[in-house]
């Protein structure tokens, strides 16, 4: 299988001010595309050249992994944003939020205080449980994301310096929060959630369909 790098969702330009046009260009050419290149010839000739980016993730370990999961995890961190984003989260999105964390003033809270927090490089994740409920944020170290452990990424931020040290240096926090009021793609964190209920409710109904019937005594 050959992978392809996703084109950005909008312009380069598209989430000034808060990520200027020359951070998104860095990080998706350099860093982005880097990480493809490395992961293109290190499987090369290998069965993992056959599979999909996933399925590598779930199976992979070392520079392998660490390349297959930077490819994604930054295509995703990309949808995670739009212009004219952020703001309060709405429909179920919203009122699951509301739920976990108790409002979505405290979500966001909980947001900045996780993404600061992360020592080093890595990710911010929004999740929800194999059942498409349970929403909980994830820090993760450097290149790990959920699909290693089951759970379903609704959304996330890159907390690697990449992301912001041409716009804001050392200023993680700043970046956080423009990133969550200004750009952050509820639809697409609405969406996910929808398909991870989605994809529980079908798994639920095979394993019903395929439980033996009970027999009376």
């Amino acid at each position: 299988m050959k992978f392809e790098l996703p084109p950005l969702p909008y312009p380069k330009e598209a989430l000034e001010p808060h990520i200027s046009a020359r951070t998104v260009e860095v990080h998706y050419e350099s860093h982005h595309r880097g990480y493809l290149t490395k992961l293109e010839k290190a499987i090369s000739g290998t069965p993992d050249a056959a599979r999909t980016l996933e399925d590598i993730i779930r199976s992979s370990e070392g520079s392998v992994f660490n390349n297959a999961a930077q490819v994604w995890n930054h295509t995703f961190y990309w949808m995670s944003m739009k212009r004219g984003g952020g703001g309060e989260p709405r429909g179920t999105l919203g009122d699951e939020l509301k739920t976990a964390f108790g409002s979505i003033q405290a979500f966001q809270e909980a947001f900045v205080r996780e993404a600061v927090q992360l020592f080093g490089s890595g990710y911010l994740w929004l999740i929800s449980q194999d059942d498409g409920t349970s929403l909980e944020l994830r820090p993760m170290k450097d290149a790990d994301n959920p699909l290693i452990s089951g759970e379903q990424p609704l959304l996330c931020i890159d907390l690697w310096e990449h992301a912001y040290y041409l716009d804001y240096q050392s200023g993680r926090e700043k970046y956080v929060r423009g990133v969550l009021a200004e750009l952050a793609n509820w639809e697409f964190a609405d969406a996910n959630l929808a398909a991870a209920r989605a994809t529980a409710a079908g798994d639920s109904t095979k394993k019903r369909r395929s439980s033996p019937s009970r027999q009376r005594p």
